[in-house]
């Protein structure tokens, strides 16, 4: 027996080595790094440096307030969205139901940048479509780009329109795995589809539901991509700025490694935080 767990863990050897140097290293030298005043030469040790600079920076309560603000908003927003169009993709009534899978699936395996791109294109003030669209029913045009309601709104949109697609395809995994027999059971006792939906439906789907959302929060914890090429690096004037974009601008901007590395531990911990909570808000009773 001890033979054969020496030889698994033999063959194991090289993956865990690559694992250690290239995972496990970097997360402990990085939290070393957030203990150490990094522009100075050399690098001192300053244990309260860069955290209490943390407490009282208004660019990270700023970029905090905004990432909390799409989790708040967009994460319930696109969860409803994906449970809606997955009971459509579950429907029987739906013909070509692989099409329409792939086609909610296909914004995930677009390219960030292309995608972003055309967002700028669709939202662009003077020939943009979308305000097109708006002038055509009588409405106004949104400077999208120059105010930061509306290009908050954009992210969110942005965000959903990448993501509602993959939940959707999860959640269906997930409903076509509920028994057939508990809505012929309910359908004999004459309960309506409606209630089938909210009293066998969400109650069987909480676990995936669950999951969902956990990806949805440590997804928005680390949102970069879309404030950073759809705003402009989260402008105007920092509106749109997330913690993740923040930590981009300290990190490999200004070459300040130790503010980084706070700032990236505080989304972890965050990260971890709401998502505790959350499964604590969602648990089993006993």
């Amino acid at each position: 027996m001890r033979y054969q767990n020496a030889t698994a863990y033999r063959f194991l050897a090289p993956y865990l080595l690559i694992f250690a140097i290239f995972w496990v290293w970097p997360i402990i030298d990085s939290f070393m790094i957030s203990f150490q005043a990094t522009r100075t030469v050399p690098w001192r040790f300053a244990p309260g440096f860069n955290w209490g600079r943390l407490i009282g920076d208004p660019a990270f309560f700023n970029a905090l307030k905004n990432t909390l603000l799409i989790l708040v908003i967009q994460v319930p927003v696109m969860i409803t969205l994906a449970i809606v169009m997955a009971v459509l993709l579950n429907s029987p009534l739906l013909k070509a139901r692989g099409l329409y899978r792939f086609a909610f699936f296909a914004p995930v395996v677009v390219g960030e940048v292309a995608y972003s791109a055309v967002f700028r294109l669709m939202f662009n003030l003077n020939f943009g479509i979308v305000n097109k669209l708006l002038n055509s029913v009588g409405l106004p045009s949104v400077d999208w780009f120059s105010n930061v309601t509306p290009a908050m709104a954009l992210i969110m949109i942005a965000v959903t329109w990448r993501w509602a697609g993959y939940n959707a395809i999860i959640l269906l995994a997930g409903m076509q795995s509920i028994p057939e027999d508990v809505y012929e059971a309910a359908t004999l006792d004459r309960v309506s589809k409606l209630k089938q939906f909210f009293y066998i439906t969400l109650p069987l789907l909480k676990p995936v539901i669950v999951f969902c959302l956990v990806l949805s929060i440590i997804g928005t914890m680390q949102l970069f991509t879309e404030p950073f090429l759809i705003t402009e690096r989260g402008g105007p004037g920092g509106g749109t700025e997330t913690l993740g974009l923040l930590l981009y601008r300290q990190g490999f901007r200004s070459l300040n490694f130790g503010y980084a590395s706070a700032v990236a531990y505080t989304m972890a911990a965050l990260a971890i935080a709401i998502t505790l909570v959350q499964l604590w808000l969602t648990r089993e009773p006993k």
